[in-house]
């Protein structure tokens, strides 16, 4: 059984868009983990290169998209290269 929370969590980074490709993050298999803990939330993501221009303003829209949501006290997001992105995590477009 998947965590109310969690679903909350993941429907709330399916509204952030990558300007670039303009998909959102779960879609693009940027989202590499969540963790929730009680009223707290680990997102563990990625950005499509190591040196990605957007990653702090990526990271900034997740941490506010998890906080915003009710039930959350703290939101924290760990960035990670390791495994590499690549096009294969994207979703299938539609």
């Amino acid at each position: 059984m998947t965590d109310p929370l969690r679903r909350e969590v993941e429907q709330a980074l399916t509204r952030i868009i990558d300007p670039e490709t303009g998909r959102d993050l779960v879609a693009m298999g940027l989202i590499y983990g969540i963790e929730v803990a009680g009223d707290r939330v680990q997102v563990t993501m990625t950005t499509t290169t190591r040196g990605c221009p957007l990653t702090a303003m990526l990271k900034h829209g997740v941490e506010a998209a998890v906080a915003a949501l009710p039930g959350v006290a703290q939101a924290e997001v760990t960035l990670t290269w390791e495994p590499p992105w690549t096009p294969a995590r994207m979703a299938p477009p539609g």
